[in-house]
């Protein structure tokens, strides 16, 4: 078994091509409807699957721009974090969080790409013991939020 995300975009085909450059996917298949839209966009990002459509008001698919954001974030685990960090916003993501080293270990940073999906970029720079994270995830959190 495997999951694999399918998310909805204004602009598959702009959408296709800015993965493509800004994460080194390589796309596999693309079904298109006789409108022009696409119905799914299948790509290979590293070793995992992502597909992606197009909007379908009518069908209640909509993308995040149509709903007001997204609740869900995508994650890539790199082996340079700075390097795939840079190549995304030069093809147009934005940094929501700068990268940086975290408590859990991992050099880590927040993107949105132009289409409103969130995209951690993490590479893994050390193993720290779970009660280690677990004590300063409660110290990060009691500050409250960052302002």
């Amino acid at each position: 078994m495997s999951i694999i995300p399918h998310i909805v975009v204004q602009g598959a085909e702009r959408a296709a091509a800015f993965y493509c450059d800004a994460f080194g996917a390589e796309e596999l298949d693309r079904i298109p409807t006789p409108d022009g839209r696409l119905m799914s966009v299948q790509l290979r990002i590293g070793d995992g699957l992502l597909h992606l459509a197009d909007e379908f008001p009518e069908m209640g698919v909509l993308a995040p721009p149509s709903i007001g954001g997204t609740a869900v974030v995508l994650a890539l685990d790199v082996t340079d974090a700075e390097a795939v960090f840079a190549q995304a916003v030069t093809a147009g993501a934005e940094v929501r969080q700068p990268l940086a080293d975290m408590f859990w270990g991992d050099r880590h940073g927040q993107l949105e790409d132009p289409f409103g999906h969130r995209w951690n970029v993490s590479q893994h720079m050390r193993d720290v013991p779970h009660d280690e994270v677990v004590a300063a995830a409660a110290i990060a959190f009691a500050a409250g939020p960052a302002s």
